[in-house]
């Protein structure tokens, strides 16, 4: 099969070129797995972590790419959940113990053992691979698979994250950071808390723009002063200085959702700016966003269907998965990124 394999780590700024096309044996799958024939595989800014280092595969070379819609091609001994040629899809979550604490009350996001397609298993920038059949997802029939593929991470983690949020309807709520993940978050608030002004903090004036395309009431940069003070903001960012500034924009009681993988070294002096009684006093809370469980999954897929979701989306050849990463990293970002693999 076609692949895009990741041999070693580097940085883009140095090697523009980080995957290399590779031919690799048809994986085969094991028992309780499926084999699926990939036709679509997002693009997400967690590949270019993995690449540069900061979220490291354990082991090289490997497949990225965990944004993955394809078919069934074959299924392993005891796997009856999908049948041949069902539209599955592949989320972040590969795997996980299924018998922790954390796994039996559906919070398999914070298993142990938890492991991420296209870090700790091969993921989709490939014509196949292979998934657990109970960690694969069906694809509701609205969505192309283009269209699909975002909704498996940037929605999937942006519906935890606003779950996570604690948002009433008529509130107020605040995006910092505007990519593939807030944008689909935008789309779920107007839907589901049509009375909830949102507030976008965004550094480039065409995400500020695309913002109140989308039905944000306000779109500043970072570091601006919104209108009013927010009940709740969700951070999509990879960098610190937008965490103090968002603390700084809460009500008393307000919570801050951090939906980012990692924070980058290069602004961790700005902590030091950060003012007990100006950013945390007030009962202001920070909560974290870990991975994603299965019924984050499953109950978006269902939820974008319900309100006909449709995700902006810019399409690439497999082989052009460099190029896709590269603008990634270069902050060219109007909605999600997808590989269309032929």
């Amino acid at each position: 099969m076609k692949a895009m394999v990741l041999n070693q780590l580097c940085s883009l700024q140095e090697n523009a070129t980080p995957l290399e096309s590779a031919a690799l044996s048809d994986p085969t799958p094991a028992e309780g797995e499926l084999l699926v024939r990939v036709s679509a595989c997002g693009v997400c800014h967690t590949e270019l972590d993995e690449i540069e280092g900061r979220t490291p595969p354990p082991r090289l070379p490997v497949v990225l790419g965990h944004q993955v819609v394809g078919t069934v091609e074959a299924t392993g001994g005891g796997a009856t959940r999908f049948q041949t040629g069902d539209r599955v899809g592949v989320a972040w979550i590969f795997s996980a113990c299924g018998t922790c604490k954390f796994c039996r009350s559906g919070d398999e996001n914070l298993c142990a053992e938890f492991k991420a397609t296209g870090r700790d298993a091969h993921g989709g920038y490939a014509e196949y691979m292979t998934v657990p059949e109970n960690f694969a997802h069906p694809i509701p029939g609205i969505f192309s698979d283009s269209q699909a593929a975002p909704l498996l991470c940037a929605g999937a983690i942006g519906y935890r994250s606003l779950r996570l949020a604690d948002l009433e309807d008529g509130g107020t709520l605040g995006l910092t950071g505007f990519g593939a993940s807030a944008h689909i978050v935008l789309k779920m608030v107007r839907h589901r808390y049509p009375g909830t002004d949102v507030h976008v903090f965004a550094r480039s004036e065409k995400e500020r723009e695309f913002a109140r395309v989308l039905g944000a009431v306000w779109a500043g940069d970072t570091t601006d002063e919104p209108p009013a003070k927010l009940d709740s903001i969700i951070d999509t960012t990879p960098a610190w200085k937008p965490v103090v500034e968002a603390l700084g924009n809460l009500e008393p009681g307000g919570r801050l959702v951090i939906n980012a993988i990692r924070k980058e070294e290069i602004d961790k002096d700005y902590l030091l700016s950060l003012d007990y009684p100006t950013h945390l006093w007030m009962e202001k809370e920070i909560k974290s966003v870990a991975n994603v469980a299965r019924r984050d999954v499953s109950e978006f897929l269902q939820l974008a269907a319900e309100m006909q979701l449709e995700p902006e989306v810019q399409e690439f050849a497999l082989q052009e998965a460099n190029q896709a990463l590269l603008e990634l990293k270069m902050g060219k970002i109007r909605g999600a990124k997808v590989l269309k693999i032929d």
